[in-house]
């Protein structure tokens, strides 16, 4: 989950790849994966599909124990809003959630009024 994520956990991200296009997306799922590699488009291994994935520097380190990189990816699953905009997520949003255009390599994003569905207020 977001909530869960910390800053320290994905500070060596140098990058964040989008399958496709996130502007028309009110948020993404994130979770942190143990991949084999820093870089590269991971398996996906869930119901939805996968709108995107961080990729690490250098300096990363793999777990001592598995051998494995722990990574961001990004997810939709197939009630999620921008597949059934009346359904369960009308408004409200996953505790995992988070409006993706807060998104940055080391930086974990944040919930809005957008990803929560509520009304997004126009310029005056």
């Amino acid at each position: 989950m977001s909530a869960l994520i910390a800053e320290d956990e994905i500070v060596h991200e140098v990058d964040l790849v989008w399958l496709e296009d996130i502007s028309g997306l009110d948020y993404v799922r994130q979770s942190l994966d143990r991949l084999p590699t820093r870089r590269g488009r991971p398996a996906y291994h869930r119901d939805g599909r996968m709108v995107g994935y961080a990729l690490l520097g250098p300096k990363a380190k793999p777990s001592r124990s598995s051998g494995t990189f722990r990574r961001r990816v990004f997810w939709l699953l197939p009630h999620d809003r921008d597949t059934v905009p009346d359904g369960l997520y009308a408004t409200g949003a996953p505790a995992e959630a988070i409006d993706p255009r807060t998104l940055a390599p080391g930086s974990k994003g944040r919930k809005t009024q957008r990803s929560e569905g509520g009304a997004v207020s126009s310029p005056r």
